[in-house]
Parts: C-alpha cells; sequence; structure tokens
C-alpha cells in the first residue's frame, strides 16, 4: 500500500506547475496532466454562480484533453499568434493549499491564486486572482493532474485571458 498522499505534495505539484507555466517551460508543464484532462474555467452565471457544465454553458476556458492544451501551447510559442507575441511576463501565487479528500488512486485538492502579468505590448500591468479546484490521481511516474477548474472571481478581463494569466 502506499503512503498517504499529503498537503506538503500537493503544495510541491501546485508550486512546480506555477513554476513551470511562468517560466514557460511548457513540455514540462503539459507532462503534469493526465491525457483526458479537464482544464476548465466556467463563466459567470450571474453575481454568485458559475455556469455548472462546459457543454451546454458558457466557459471562459474549456480544453478536454492534453491534446487541446497541447494544441493551445503550440499556438502560444509559434510566434504566428498576435495576441500572444511577445508574450506576457506573469508570475503566479498560489496560497491556502488544502487536501478535501484523498484515496488510494486520487485526491481532491483546493488552492487559491494570483497571477500578476505584465503586458509587454501595452505597457500593462494587471492581477487575475480565484480560485483552483484539482482532481490529482495516481500514476506510475507520480501524482497527475487529471482535472483543474479555475474559478476566476476577477472575471471583467481587460484584454486578453489565456492558460499563462491563470
Amino acid at each position: 500500500m502506499s503512503a498517504p498522499f499529503t498537503r506538503a505534495e500537493a503544495e510541491e505539484l501546485l508550486y512546480r506547475e506555477a513554476l513551470l507555466i511562468d517560466s514557460a517551460r511548457y513540455d514540462e508543464w503539459l507532462a503534469l496532466f493526465t491525457p483526458d484532462v479537464e482544464f476548465w474555467m466556467p463563466a459567470w452565471r450571474d453575481e454568485t454562480t458559475t455556469t455548472e457544465d462546459p457543454d451546454r454553458e458558457l466557459s471562459l476556458i474549456y480544453y478536454k484533453g492534453r491534446r487541446n492544451l497541447e494544441d493551445r501551447v503550440m499556438r502560444l510559442t509559434s510566434g504566428l499568434s498576435t495576441a500572444s507575441a511577445p508574450p506576457p511576463r506573469v508570475v503566479h501565487q498560489v496560497s491556502n493549499v488544502l487536501v478535501k479528500h484523498v484515496d488510494a488512486e486520487s485526491a481532491d485538492v483546493s488552492a487559491a491564486f494570483a497571477c500578476h502579468r505584465f503586458d509587454v505590448r501595452m505597457n500593462r500591468t494587471d492581477c487575475f486572482f480565484g480560485r483552483y479546484e484539482y482532481r490529482l490521481v495516481r500514476q506510475e511516474t507520480g501524482w497527475a493532474i487529471a482535472r483543474k477548474k479555475i474559478i476566476l472571481l476577477n472575471d471583467t478581463i481587460p484584454t486578453v485571458v489565456d492558460i499563462t494569466s491563470i
């Protein structure tokens, strides 16, 4: 039987994810996700309720499967996306990490985040903040992200928001 999953292990994984996206180490970042990952940022239905079904309701971002995340990374790094060139400078701060449920094969983890972004093109600084909800699964190589839900609390977005800013 494996050792129990700890908050320190959850923090290590979430902090590593933040560092990899901040430093544009996209291949390593993508390797943290399962092939069938759900990467979802729901929209707000009203002032207090987010949308609940990405297949039937509006989402700010929704990628089903790592292949779709890989496609987004390819567009970010190709130089062909004018909205992504030059890339913004970002730093993610992850805090309040809590292991909500754990069993032998999976763990549900929540955290708070703030992402500070400097948009070089517009000479502008923005801060996006909210909460993360993760489903992590145990694999042979360690824990991987099977689901990431981003609840963006300041969803009045001044320009473009992308995977690097949340």
